[in-house]
């Protein structure tokens, strides 16, 4: 079995019975940082292998887990935060486990979008989620600009290098409408500003951005 484990965004008690339970059972833990994952393992007295599994490595790593999984080992799969598969690469994975008809299951908890979509105070009944926009202005602007077409709320991953650019582009394609920013979801210095874009970019020229960043129009 294949177990999707969903970890906390930031405060660590933000954790099923259940997620505790599954990693301390399984043979393996995949992690995107190992580093990472074993300050939540040693938190919870939890004493399991693990292995890497990021970016670069998903496709020899993935064939390599594939394999313990059908010498019948159960495995883990965590993010450094949040829900696997969700802008990480264990959609690579998971892909590869269906593909392989190897039994899968999520053991679910927390997501830094769906915190902040209900925190928003902004409609939830029909959103789309973005996650991140392009680096570069000009290709911003055009997501951005495609965009502005939807009628339902819009929710995006932002990092605190860009977090001032990307609210000017915001500004300069949708006007100066209201937009909720929140920073470091479940974290000591959690942060939620609702104002208009241009109220926001002035406070940011003021406060220096830190820690990660979802925006809700």
């Amino acid at each position: 079995m294949l177990y999707i484990v969903a970890t906390p965004i930031g405060n660590l008690k933000d954790i099923t019975f259940r997620a505790i339970e599954v990693l301390k059972s399984v043979d393996l833990i995949a992690c995107e940082d190992t580093r990472h994952t074993k300050i939540l393992l040693n938190h919870y007295d939890i004493h399991k292998p693990t292995t890497s599994f990021f970016q670069q490595n998903r496709f020899t790593k993935g064939e390599y887990i594939l394999g313990l999984l059908k010498e019948g080992k159960n495995i883990a799969l965590v993010s450094d935060a949040g829900t696997p598969g969700i802008l990480d690469p264990g959609y690579n994975l998971i892909n590869l486990a269906i593909k392989n008809n190897i039994a899968i299951t999520v053991i679910p908890g927390a997501t830094a979008f769906v915190n902040a979509l209900v925190l928003s105070g902004k409609p939830a009944h029909e959103f789309i989620f973005v996650g991140f926009l392009p680096n570069r202005s000009g290709a911003r602007k055009n997501q951005l600009k495609e965009l502005i077409q939807q009628k339902r709320t819009i929710i995006l991953y932002e990092s605190c290098h860009r977090i001032l650019a990307t609210l000017e582009d915001i500004d300069t394609v949708f006007g100066d409408r209201e937009i909720v920013v929140t920073r470091e979801l479940t974290k000591k210095f959690e942060e939620i500003k609702r104002d208009k874009a241009s109220r926001l970019i002035e406070y940011f020229e003021k406060v220096s951005p830190r820690g990660e960043f979802v925006l809700v129009i």
